[in-house]
């Protein structure tokens, strides 16, 4: 699916997927409590976690829509779909957080040694409408070199930031008691043109009509190449399926190489040095019952000596990556998949904006026919979380959890994910794949 080499070595004339989505998480801020797959949710609880550490917090997901594959010959393919594609990354600085902790006061106290607090929310969602072309570049008796592009043009469809960096403060003593100073700290956020498009009681048609009529336009592509290595026994020169068969696949390509671009919304606000002795009770005063974001903005302004609106234009460089995926044929119908995901979008410098994916490497074993398969992937990512992961496909149906904690443990739920898809294809069962290294010529 990710690399665009990798849609013309298949058995199957065409493909259709129908529906698919797949959701991955990972944090280390929150716990969820009580509940896993085979519970019931009635008496789920979640805990925010204790200790002086610095907090991450990931989540991305992708739905597919009526993406359809077409084999052209055996030497060329082509690929077209839609896609809906989400990525929040939050990060920051250590900090000790305490259940106790009811007041800023009680913050501010329990992080006395924690200097310049800082943190970082993005959040980048689009639609994609997506083409792809591959073909093979050269054929030989050894192997086969396939290459592949895919094209996409996309709508910024809701995207936001917010950052606070510098954050310093001070303790003194007033009346006996302990009393907290603001000293410095930078305060930045924004988020896109389309979400104040969203109006509550207007129909959910006309809601995602305005919002995808207001939307920024963009585009990125997809580069990949991937060579088949052959397998160097003889085999049956009338098997026709015989040309599909492998020892090795390696594939490398690099994905969504691109941005998604945003208008500001007019609530967007950038903030700086906040007002003299500025104290912990006047932000909990000013912060209080805050229901709008207007109202946020009014309560800014009366602590920052300098605020004003972000205007114009913002864009956040998709999680671009290259990726590097070995597929081993062993024997029968078992095989073993390694893949690594390096991420290439933090290339672009700390004064840029980036969405990140999770996936780092990933080692599956699999037993797959045409039509039934089980897989055992195992997964390291990029917070060095270990997941162990399941799936299965039947005929059309594809499901899958990337951690199986989710089955066999009540607090692991804000970690791991999983996916789902319904794909069609031609066709009875594929034969089983034999080893052919020691069949007899046929003349």
């Amino acid at each position: 699916m990710n690399n665009p080499a990798s849609i013309l070595n298949t058995r199957s004339s065409w493909d259709v997927n129908l529906l698919s989505f797949q959701v991955a998480s990972s944090t280390n801020a929150v716990t969820v409590l009580n509940y896993s797959l085979i519970s019931s949710p009635a008496g789920s609880q979640y805990r925010i976690n204790n200790g002086n550490f610095e907090r991450y917090a990931n989540l991305n997901y992708n739905f597919h829509l009526l993406n359809a594959r077409i084999a052209l010959n055996r030497k060329n393919a082509i690929a077209f779909g839609i896609n809906l594609r989400s990525y929040i990354n939050v990060s920051s600085s250590r900090y000790n957080f305490l259940d106790s902790i009811k007041t800023l006061r009680n913050f501010l106290q329990a992080n006395l040694n924690n200097g310049n607090l800082s943190a970082k929310l993005q959040t980048t969602n689009w639609l994609e409408v997506f083409g792809t072309y591959s073909r093979t570049l050269l054929d030989e008796e050894q192997g086969r070199l396939n290459a592949g592009i895919t094209l996409k043009a996309t709508r910024g469809i809701a995207g936001g930031f917010a950052a606070l960096t510098g954050t310093t403060f001070s303790r003194s003593i007033q009346n006996n008691k302990p009393f907290y100073t603001v000293n410095a700290g930078d305060m930045k956020y924004g988020y896109s043109a389309t979400i104040d498009k969203w109006i509550k009681g207007n129909a959910s048609s006309q809601n995602i009509r305005d919002l995808l009529v207001s939307s920024e336009g963009g585009g990125s592509v997809d580069l990949g190449v991937e060579y088949v290595i052959k397998p160097q026994g003889v085999t049956n020169f009338y098997d026709d399926d015989s040309y599909y068969d492998y020892e090795w696949k390696i594939g490398i390509s690099l994905l969504d190489i691109g941005a998604t671009k945003y208008k500001y919304s007019i609530q967007s606000r950038i903030a700086a040095a906040p007002k003299a002795n500025l104290s912990d009770t006047t932000l909990q005063r000013r912060f209080n019952r805050i229901n709008s974001i207007q109202a946020f903005n009014d309560s800014l302004a009366a602590v920052f000596t300098g605020i004003r609106p972000l205007a114009g234009f913002f864009t956040i460089v998709n999680p671009a990556r290259l990726v590097v995926n070995v597929d081993r044929y062993l024997f029968d119908d078992f095989y073993v998949n390694g893949e690594v995901s390096a991420n290439l979008s933090p290339l672009v410098g700390t004064d840029k904006m980036y969405s990140e994916e999770i996936s780092l490497l990933t080692v599956t074993p699999r037993w797959e026919t045409k039509r039934y398969g089980l897989y055992l992937p195992i997964q390291l990512n990029t917070e060095k979380q270990c997941w162990i992961g399941g799936a299965f496909k039947a005929g059309p149906l594809l499901f899958g959890l990337h951690n199986l904690a989710y089955i066999f443990s009540k607090k692991k739920m804000q970690s791991g994910g999983g996916y789902l898809a319904l794909v069609l294809r031609p066709g009875a069962h594929t034969k089983a794949h034999r080893d052919k290294k020691f069949d007899c010529p046929r003349y």
